[in-house]
């Protein structure tokens, strides 16, 4: 009697620091051999572009030779655009998984609202596929992801062991900019309670011309150890479950019971 073979699972790979990023490369590096990995990514940086898909200008995608082996396109499109159109004209099929990032920088508390990022992986679990999004609390160009690349491979060998995967599964993993050694763990978080105190810089250019720059102070209100912001702060991996529907059902219940609409 024939045995039949377990399906090779297919992970879909994207970010919006771009398809040349070194973070990119080492998502791609880190589950390698997992599956069968696709990579559909940006031609520029999304950083900052949240949920935005493209609806007024034409979406253009090229087929690259840049990751060895493995097939890799470049779009024209926002990180959203860049799973629509996996799904929609070259997967043909939705993956088991989707990974966003490696993103160069922080997307712990409010960041996950803008984060180009997220929004990828948000994209794809509104569309029932389980999907990661990865950070590493480095900005440089040339950050070292060596622990990161430990992180993510433990992290998405153990959702593509698991017999049965919520399809709406949506993660925040937040990586500390610290070697794998003085890495504690990692810890399950909730998102904290901590934004941005932003201000514009106005500034003349060489014409003579007004122009802005956004600057900020970032501020945490949550003192919990029990957040993200903790967690990276005190050499943990954070990750936080996320979900899309954004409904405040506490609120709607005191408003259900309330006789202010009726």
């Amino acid at each position: 009697m024939a045995i039949a073979q377990k399906k090779e699972p297919i992970i879909l790979i994207t970010n919006d620091d771009d398809i040349t990023s070194k973070g990119i490369r080492s998502l791609v590096e880190a589950v390698k051999g997992l599956g069968k990995v696709v990579v559909v990514a940006p031609d520029k940086p999304q950083s900052g572009m949240g949920h935005a898909i493209t609806i007024g200008s034409p979406l253009r995608m090229n087929k690259l030779n840049i990751f060895g082996d493995v097939e890799a396109w470049q779009t024209s499109g926002t990180p959203v655009d860049c799973v629509k159109l996996a799904v929609d004209k070259i997967l043909h099929r939705k993956p088991d998984i989707c990974l966003s990032g490696i993103n160069h920088g922080a997307n712990h508390s409010i960041n996950v609202i803008y984060s180009g990022t997220m929004s990828a992986a948000m994209e794809a679990s509104i569309e029932g596929i389980p999907s990661i999004g990865f950070s590493l609390m480095d900005y440089k160009f040339d950050a070292d992801f060596d622990a990161s690349k430990e992180i993510v491979h433990k992290i998405v060998s153990e959702i593509l062991r698991m017999k049965k995967v919520d399809k709406h599964l949506l993660l925040n993993v937040n990586i500390p900019a610290v070697p794998m050694k003085k890495i504690k763990g990692i810890k399950i978080c909730k998102q904290s309670y901590a934004k941005y105190d932003e201000a514009f810089d106005e500034r003349i250019d060489p014409q003579g011309k007004k122009y802005f720059w956004l600057t900020g102070i970032f501020k945490n209100f949550d003192k919990g150890k029990d957040t993200d912001v903790w967690a990276l702060k005190n050499n943990y991996v954070s990750v936080v479950p996320v979900q899309f529907d954004l409904t405040n059902y506490t609120l709607k219940t005191q408003l259900e019971k309330s006789n202010l609409f009726k």
